[in-house]
């Protein structure tokens, strides 16, 4: 391995350890906690190493809200193809985005909560960002052939459950009754059927 292999590997490791120590800061003590100096400390590093790798905290929200758009098209990827049927696929990606926002707050509140310089629904946006969007488009486009702003509504819906939820301004215990109202809505919506393309 030559010299800047070596350099280049030690930089992308010292860049996932930031990462790392941010997400974990997050979810133990909030985002309030999180500071170059704090994060400094727990990777050992400097400050100015820090900054060599992001211009600030900002950056690094927008580092881990990413690296969150990557984790949760997994997920929801997952949950969509596990299913045949597309109601229950539908129904099964829904919960899985809510177990996702649930299971990892902190996480959650760097990608949709709080502020950052990702662009949404633009050319410019980030392909995590985009590759989550697509699991969402993914689970309705059995019910609609132009499916665009339907997933827009169903995230904005989703997302509201998640908020609600973790503000403790629902209860938990109708999460299901919620998920079956959202997406026999958007079934009924479309017909009750699968669309025909």
């Amino acid at each position: 391995m030559s010299v800047t292999d070596r350099r280049r590997r030690e930089r992308a490791t010292r860049h996932d350890l930031i990462i790392a120590a941010a997400r974990d800061l997050a979810e133990s003590e909030g985002w309030e906690a999180v500071t170059t100096r704090r994060l400094a400390e727990l990777v050992e590093y400097s400050q100015p190493v820090l900054y060599s790798h992001f211009d600030g905290k900002d950056a690094i929200v927008r580092a881990v809200a990413i690296e969150g758009f990557a984790e949760l098209a997994v997920q929801l990827r997952e949950a969509r193809s596990a299913i045949g049927e597309p109601g229950l696929a539908l129904r099964a990606v829904c919960r899985a985005y809510l177990t996702f926002a649930a299971e990892r707050p902190a996480l959650y509140q760097a990608m949709f909560e709080l502020p950052i310089d990702l662009k949404f629904a633009s050319e410019d946006t980030p392909s995590p960002l985009r590759a989550a969007f697509s699991e969402l488009i993914g689970a309705l486009k059995p019910f609609d052939a132009h499916p665009d702003p339907r997933a827009e509504v169903t995230w904005a819906a989703l997302h509201g459950l998640a908020v609600l939820g973790r503000g403790g301004r629902i209860p938990p215990q109708g999460q299901e009754a919620r998920i079956n109202l959202l997406v026999s809505q958007i079934v009924n919506d479309c017909g009750g059927r699968p669309s025909a393309g």
